[in-house]
């Protein structure tokens, strides 16, 4: 059974930090991509980081370029989204999903088509 399960949400208060994991299962780890995608209240799930265990591209979307940082520990089966600086508008549930795809560039207010998601982790930036 494909299992993806996030972890490590929460309410931070701005410029705080916060680690997402996420603990893969069911599926061939070290072959695919994995991507953190976030929606926010009223808007469209935007895909703002993706690592490729393949061959090790990674790539984030520009707002959060220099403040997070995707990582993956193929020992454990599990991907890690470290968020720094956080920000008000860094409020959203965030999901993690895998494909057999590449890791490619990313842009504002897309996300690419994934096989596996996982249920979502509710981050809560305060002013």
């Amino acid at each position: 059974e494909v299992q993806l399960q996030a972890s490590g949400g929460g309410l931070v208060q701005a410029g705080g930090s916060l680690r997402l994991s996420c603990a893969a299962s069911g599926f061939s780890f070290d072959d695919y991509t994995f991507g953190w995608i976030r929606q926010a209240p009223g808007k469209a799930r935007e895909e703002i980081a993706c690592i490729s265990n393949s061959d090790g591209t990674i790539h984030y979307v520009d707002s959060v370029e220099g403040r997070f940082t995707i990582s993956s520990d193929n020992a454990k089966n599990t991907v890690y989204l470290q968020m720094n600086n956080l920000k008000p508008e860094d409020t959203a549930v965030y999901y993690c999903a895998a494909s057999d795809s590449l890791c490619l560039p990313l842009r504002t207010g897309m996300y690419y088509g994934m096989h596996h998601w996982g249920k979502g982790t509710l981050v809560t930036v305060s002013s």
